[in-house]
């Protein structure tokens, strides 16, 4: 038997365009005669790599899901009761597989168009409010990246907000009985920006000095429950502000922060659904009391009203995020956990107030159980007080303990040689309750006796009585209830999603499969090592492919966000600096045109930002580079460049800016929002760069999820090494000078390591030559676009060439003179076509940023280009008179169904344009539930929280 064909390969099914007709046929709309010959024009030879990519063969899904089961059978699960902010949980299977597992939710991006967004801004929604009826505070942001670094936004948040003369510049006091990984995030953080940071225990009153803000932690690492009004009150009353960092299911028992005075309440809703996946992803919250939340970091759903009047749900206050505010950001936060918190916002809307706290006094009853065994053992307890956890002295016998427990496949939290932490959640069992008991030299655990919660801190007032708390109780109600939202949205499950500067490219089934499986998910993120091998293996081996990719020497993976690897990227070349006495270098020179979270993290990393000018083209302007440099030659620190740059053009300059910058004694920072046009053509590592972070949200498939999980792996060069992220755990408790060692950047070691399986898998299947062809193929496809829609819509930067990289920037802007149609009008219409609008107004105002990267295939790509050809052809509608602007299907674009069979039609032009405008859509149509928002009202009568139903009554 002869074969006639060879099998198919993974990079064949992940590149959309690879058919040969439909290579030959956009080549041909470029006019080159081979894909090779167009990247060669244009991707400038001074920095293409001279090698192909040093990777292992590419493997078949079957081989690379193996493989992960090799690695996945590596690691030892264990009944986790570590604690220390981590706990196990029950992820509810139709939670599990409906959403964190389900394309529908995983696949969406972030919800800057929230008319096709309004199931996850109504997930989001409840979110907020579950995290505001928790805490008594009003105000709530849409989750943030993890407990730690929300105690750190919150110190910020309090330094900016303090105006109390005597408070404003004071220290940031934080309770000894906080987690240690936060105490160390906190630390690094004020380090850079230089205010004092204090550690004392605040159950004794607050220390002299003038106080800026007090962090408290309820309930302490160590288990203890105490009642904080006392002390926050006395720093009220000394003007400082207050931070209570707050477990949201002990909040179902006791007081909440809002209720005893604070001003602002963070912490993690990973308990409510969220697997311990290592460490991360998990949804952090924080919520602020009134006047604050104009300044509250991250992302706030809000409610405001379309353009029929109906309730609808967008993004508030969008004008306080990072990329519009710069270096004036107040954070450089530019994602969330999106995904997560969605999912414990199912978590908290399945149980509901009665479920929630059914579980907390199951976990408290179980706590109290084991204390009972081991005080009646004659163990000493450090508090009689506490929520879930207990910490146990044992002198001298913490160790014997400790391996006692592990010998029954359980972890316990070895806090020094005499003391033992052991932590329950909802999974704990009466067997293992007796086990631990064991492993302390006590007997059987019998029943609980003492130790009830103080009258002082129990819980009073009411919480999540909003009806969607308490309607969805069966399987049958909620998965219905996740199947509405999910129909509410456009996801890349149903449609490319062009979005330049952001990559929403396949992130494929196999990629996707290891992360629930529990060799993965259920490992806490302090587990001894011996019991993470896999997950090691994994992360060190996608360590050494990254900087293979990148021409680095070293890659850390712990930055869980973009925004954080910029950060880490920046905090290194700080160290680097003052490691050689250079003080004094703190300016960094950042383009004009540069993404808005290079200046926000820049500031953060306490550096002073100068902005260097855009020339005509979209290249940096030379003549102003150079007289910046020359300006600030002794105080020069860094320089960030975005590469191709932020206008999706190769610039030819990259390597003389490059030389110039470390001419000057500066380092150079590479932007890796746009490796997606580089992988296995060209490495920053070796064409000037000394430090990257990488999106593997975007380059390497990690799903965006509505706006996170994200990962932002930072890659150095070997000289910026040592300054690579610490582990903020072990720094807690082996703390060297800042400067000496890596400031940690996340919570825990190796960040949001859950995740990291879809990248490590995502390498593995495409191979060197895979990723390479992967590169090119969004090449063609970007320059196709921009080839095919340059007559109608001008493409507004090129390489000296012609020719754009993995993305374009459309300009309206002469039409929008000549009409009054808008970007965001065409935005808006595009709806209607049923697609996800490009990149709005980045980053030149008036324009679209189109990238269709190399997952879409032609006949995909064709539908987007025939859609903005059709309307460009509505837009000369507007100009010939056929109709006014304010009357056009643009400006009344999204049409919903109910607009469009209302009786009540009176506008120019026949509702089959409105919602038929090619024929390809009367089969399969979406309708968005929701016409054009009014963001302005919304942000005019601020509401982020659930509306009672009847305003969605008509």
């Amino acid at each position: 038997m002869t074969i006639q064909s060879l099998p198919s390969t993974f990079a064949d099914r992940h590149i959309g365009a690879r058919r040969q007709a439909d290579i030959d046929t956009m080549l041909k709309n470029i006019g080159y005669d081979s894909v090779d010959g167009l990247v060669d024009t244009a991707v400038p030879s001074s920095i293409r790599q001279e090698n192909p990519l040093l990777l292992t063969a590419a493997l078949s899904e079957v081989e690379v899901l193996a493989e992960l089961r090799r690695l996945a059978a590596k690691n030892k699960t264990a009944v986790q009761m570590i604690g220390q902010g981590y706990y196990d949980t029950v992820t509810p299977p139709v939670i599990r597989r409906n959403v964190l597992e389900a394309p529908a939710w995983y696949t969406a991006y972030t919800p800057y168009q929230p008319e096709i967004s309004q199931g996850r801004l109504e997930a989001l929604l409840n979110f907020q409010t579950m995290v505001q009826d928790l805490t008594a505070l009003p105000v709530a942001n849409a989750s943030l990246l993890d407990e730690a670094t929300a105690v750190a936004e919150a110190v910020l948040l309090m330094r900016r907000a303090n105006k109390s003369a005597g408070a404003k510049d004071g220290k940031t006091v934080l309770d000894a009985d906080c987690l240690p990984q936060t105490i160390a995030i906190v630390q690094g953080r004020a380090e850079a920006l230089g205010f004092e940071i204090e550690i004392a225990d605040l159950s004794q009153g607050l220390p002299d000095g003038d106080i800026n803000g007090i962090v408290l932690q309820q309930p302490g690492v160590s288990g203890r429950v105490w009642d904080q009004s006392g002390v926050i009150a006395a720093a009220k009353e000394r003007g400082a502000l207050v931070t209570v960092a707050a477990d949201l299911l002990a909040l179902t028992l006791i007081t909440p922060p809002g209720e005893q005075g604070a001003d602002i309440a963070v912490g993690t809703a990973q308990r409510f659904g969220v697997p311990l996946f290592f460490g991360g992803p998990h949804a952090a919250y924080m919520a602020v009391r009134t006047g604050m939340e104009r300044t509250l970091p991250g992302r706030i759903v809000g409610v405001s009203k379309d353009n029929a009047g109906a309730p609808a749900y967008r993004l508030a206050l969008q004008t306080r995020e990072q990329h519009i505010r710069r270096e004036k950001a107040t954070s450089n936060i530019c994602t969330a956990q999106a995904l997560l918190a969605i999912v414990s916002s199912f978590y908290a809307v399945y149980h509901g107030p009665d479920g929630l706290k059914a579980i907390a006094e199951t976990v408290h009853n179980n706590a109290r159980v084991l204390a009972t065994a081991l005080r009646t053992a004659g163990r000493e307890l450090v508090s009689d007080s506490f929520f879930d956890t207990l910490t146990v002295r044992v002198p001298g016998k913490a160790t014997k303990v400790i391996t006692a427990a592990e010998a029954r496949a359980i972890n316990l939290r070895l806090i020094d040689a005499d003391t033992v932490g052991v932590s329950i959640d909802e999974t704990t069992t009466a067997a293992t309750l007796s086990a631990v008991a064991v492993a302390f030299g006590a007997g059987p655990v019998g029943d609980a006796a003492g130790f009830e919660l103080p009258e002082a801190v129990l819980r009073a007032s009411d919480y999540l009585q909003h009806p969607v708390f308490n309607t969805h109780r069966s399987e049958t109600q909620l998965l219905r209830y996740i199947r509405k939202l999910s129909d509410r949205d456009l996801a890349l499950d149903r449609t490319m999603i062009p979005l330049g500067s952001c990559t929403m490219k396949l992130n494929a089934t196999a990629e996707m499969e290891a992360i629930s499986w529990p060799e993965f998910a259920s490992i806490h993120p302090f587990a001894p090592d011996s019991q993470t091998a896999g997950w090691r293996e994994l992360i060190d081996g996608l360590e050494a492919d990254l900087a293979e990719i990148t021409g680095y020497d070293q890659v850390s993976i712990q930055p869980n966000a973009g925004s954080q690897g910029e950060l880490a990227g920046l905090l290194a070349i700080r160290g680097y600096h003052l490691s050689r006495g250079d003080d004094q270098r703190n300016v960094c020179l950042i383009p004009a045109s540069a993404h808005g979270t290079n200046a926000a993290s820049a500031v953060l990393a306490g550096m002073k930002v100068v902005v260097v000018a855009t020339a005509a083209d979209g290249t940096i302007d030379h003549a102003d580079l150079y007289a910046k440099i020359d300006a600030h030659r002794d105080v020069l620190s860094a320089i960030m460049i975005t590469y191709p740059s932020t206008h999706g053009v190769y610039d030819a300059d990259v390597r003389e800016v490059c030389d110039a910058i470390h001419a000057a004694g500066g380092q150079v920072y590479v932007d890796g929002a746009n490796l997606n046009a580089l992988v296995g053509l060209a490495q920053p590592g070796k064409f000037g760069g000394d430090v990257s972070h990488l999106n593997m949200h975007k380059t390497f498939c990690i799903p965006h999820g509505g706006g996170g999980p994200g990962v932002g792996p930072v890659a150095a060069k070997a000289h910026l090494a040592p300054f690579m992220p610490g582990d903020a755990n072990k720094a807690a408790h082996e703390a060297g000078p800042i400067g000496s060692t890596g400031v940690a950047i996340s919570a825990s070691r190796f960040g949001s390591a859950g995740v990291l399986p879809i990248s490590w898998a995502y390498v593995k299947l495409m191979g060197g030559s895979g990723l390479t062809e992967a590169t090119k193929s969004a090449l063609l496809a970007a320059n196709y676009v921009a080839s095919r829609l340059n007559e109608f819509f001008p493409v507004l930067y090129t390489g000296d060439s012609g020719l754009v990289a993995h993305e374009c920037i459309l300009d309206l802007r002469e039409l929008t003179a000549r009409t009054g149609v808008t970007a965001e009008d065409v935005a808006k219409r595009l709806i209607d076509f049923g697609f996800h609008a490009p990149t709005l107004a980045f980053p030149v105002a008036g324009t679209l940023m189109v990238e269709p990267t190399e997952s879409e295939d032609l006949a995909e790509i064709d539908r987007f280009i025939d859609a903005m050809i059709t309307i460009h052809a509505e837009i000369e509608q507007v100009a010939s008179g056929d109709f006014t602007v304010e009357n056009s299907p643009l400006r009344n674009a999204p049409h919903t169904a109910a607009a469009v069979v209302s009786s009540a039609w009176n506008r120019s032009y026949p509702r089959e344009q409105a919602v038929f405008p090619v024929p390809s859509l009367r089969q399969d149509k979406y309708f968005p539930p929701v016409g054009r928002i009014d963001g302005a009202a919304g942000d005019r009568n601020l509401v982020c929280s659930c509306p009672p139903l009847e305003d969605f009554e008509n």
